[in-house]
């Protein structure tokens, strides 16, 4: 019987040109960066507030998206619902259960941080791969979930709203154009960059809530990256690529911790890997 995540049929041409997911990721990341830097600058100087907010909560018109770690964290505190934040919630709720955990990996503001900075580690040491130096068992990314959850409900008040990376980028944008200063909240961010230079996505790994509770959304999402077991020469090399430390060529791609970023499929000279829609085992 073969391992989970492993695909049996025959694989595509090993010498067909693969489609470069990490680039395509790396404009659509820089994309929604662009959003939520420029947000703040029509708000203030155009007084324009037809988009608003950022990544946690955020509107276009009378249209909000709601992060679904703020959502529940607001209906637990208050045990009241809030028919605006429910409604909010669907859409990246629909999108994590058909995708996956893709915020993290293709939208989030600090994700595209982190690219840049592994982008200029790899150009000053040269090095292809960061050997990852502090290791941690996965299941932590649960346990950070629940004492987060636990610790906003004991003080009564959303612990992520204050504290969450993604919004964090957003708030010290506003903060630097409103207000000509940074939060001091901010110093996080500069400790999750400097991991980046030990470890590659550290924190996005064992210790971002909302990317936890994205991840349990998503563990029997409909996209999964799959090994076609006929092409795989089991080379490594998307074991070294992995950006969550998965190893790919054993059919990690299809549990809960992967966010579905491509990387290995790029990193696959014989294109053993692939993305798939729904795909039956056998």
């Amino acid at each position: 019987m073969n391992q989970p995540g492993v695909y049996t049929k025959k694989g595509r041409n090993s010498q067909q040109r693969r489609f470069r997911y990490t680039t395509l990721r790396f404009i659509i990341l820089f994309c929604a960066f662009l959003i939520i830097a420029i947000n703040p600058c029509i708000n203030y100087y155009l007084h324009n507030s037809f988009v608003q907010g950022w990544y946690q909560s955020f509107g276009i018109g009378s249209l909000w998206f709601v992060s679904p770690l703020e959502g529940l964290e607001s209906l637990l505190i208050t045990k009241t619902v809030y028919m605006p934040s429910i409604i909010g919630m669907v859409l990246p709720l629909l999108l994590v259960l058909l995708l996956g955990r893709v915020f993290c990996s293709w939208i989030c503001p600090v994700t595209f941080i982190l690219e840049i900075t592994d982008r200029l580690r790899r150009a000053v040491s040269r090095k292809k791969y960061l050997r990852n130096r502090l290791i941690v068992v996965k299941k932590v990314l649960w346990f950070t979930l629940l004492a987060e959850i636990l610790i906003s409900m004991i003080i009564g008040a959303p612990l992520f709203v204050f504290l969450s990376p993604p919004g964090l980028v957003g708030r010290e944008m506003m903060m630097l154009v409103f207000f000509h200063t940074l939060a001091i909240e901010g110093v996080l961010l500069l400790v999750i960059i400097t991991l980046e230079l030990v470890t590659r996505r550290f924190f996005c790994r064992s210790f971002c809530p909302l990317g936890a509770l994205l991840a349990l959304l998503g563990s029997k999402r409909k996209l999964l990256v799959v090994v076609e077991s006929t092409q795989c020469v089991d080379c490594g090399a998307c074991e070294q690529t992995c950006p969550m430390g998965l190893v790919p060529q054993m059919g990690e791609g299809i549990t809960a911790y992967c966010w579905n970023c491509g990387e290995c499929l790029d990193s696959c000279r014989t294109g053993a890997l692939r993305f798939s829609w729904n795909t039956k085992y056998q």
